[in-house]
């Protein structure tokens, strides 16, 4: 319940700051929902707005939704151990030191998520540290610490902007269209109604949506062989390579939204390459592979 509690505040908040300031840039600008440059103003403060939000609560929801706990002092040497890694690799990569979690779950896996370079988390799960070796768990460490070192959060979230941005735009753009030409058929006015309007928009976003996911997904393959190298810099290309072989034989992920698209472990692929997250493991350790052999 505070979780949908938390969810619907949230995107209150949002389309009640949204609206205020749409209507403040509309007052000075003359723009309005009835022109394209209105349209694209209004589009991009609801796209930017929820993906930025996202970001800023990033952390915060991914220790709720995994209930990871951070470790503020700690409790073993285990624990001793991963914080003073995560410490070095930080400091190897130029990065303030991360907050480091871990969470309760039988699937080897780690994420890292935070709204900047500053306010980063890095959290691995326990069954990780259970099923590698100290090597491996240090290639994974070095992997997220590289996700944050490239700025990959930051980056993921203006893409994910523009697309939500286009998305709102051109569903909009062609539902107008559709209904001016229904419109200018019928004798009598006519025109599509609100509520077929407002159905064409959603059916038009869901569509549009799907096929722009393909880039956001294309993105993100592409960041994982970014930080899988600089795993391979800051802890040597053999050590991931065996951590991800040792994935190979884990189960499919249980990480859900961004702290899937930025775990270590991604095998799910949803319904075919375009849509995943992650390349393959194979595809991955080919690219370290040669990546050696330079």
């Amino acid at each position: 319940m505070q979780r949908i509690a938390l969810f619907l505040a949230t995107n209150l908040a949002i389309i009640l700051v949204v609206s205020f300031i749409y209507n403040l840039i509309s007052n000075a600008t003359g723009y309005s929902l009835n022109n394209a440059g209105g349209l694209l103003i209004f589009c991009a403060l609801f796209g930017f707005g929820g993906a930025f939000v996202s970001l800023w609560l990033s952390r915060w929801m991914a220790l709720r939704a995994t209930g990871a706990r951070v470790i503020e002092t700690p409790r073993s040497s285990a624990e001793q151990w991963l914080v003073q890694t995560v410490r070095r690799q930080a400091q190897q990569a130029g990065l303030p030191m991360p907050q480091v979690a871990i969470y309760q779950s039988p699937e080897p896996n780690a994420f890292a998520t935070g709204r900047s370079k500053k306010e980063s988390l890095v959290a691995v799960s326990t069954g990780l540290l259970d099923a590698m070796s100290q090597d491996e768990v240090e290639a994974v460490l070095a992997h997220e610490v590289s996700h944050i070192a490239n700025g990959d959060m930051v980056t993921l979230t203006l893409i994910q902007g523009v697309v939500n941005t286009f998305v709102m735009f051109f569903a909009r753009i062609i539902a107008s269209v559709i209904d001016n030409a229904t419109r200018g058929n019928n004798q009598q006015g006519g025109g599509l109604g609100s509520f077929a309007y407002f159905g064409i928009v959603m059916l038009l976003e869901v569509v549009f949506g799907v096929l722009a996911s393909i880039i956001v997904m294309w993105f993100s393959r592409q960041r994982e062989f970014r930080a899988d190298a600089g795993s391979a810099a800051l802890v040597g290309p053999h050590k991931m390579i065996a951590a991800l072989e040792r994935l190979k034989r884990a189960q499919e992920s249980r990480l859900d939204g961004t702290m899937l698209a930025f775990g270590i472990n991604g095998k799910r692929s949803g319904l075919s390459k375009l849509f995943m997250s992650h390349p393959s493991l194979d595809e991955r350790i080919h690219a370290l592979r040669q990546r050696a052999a330079k």
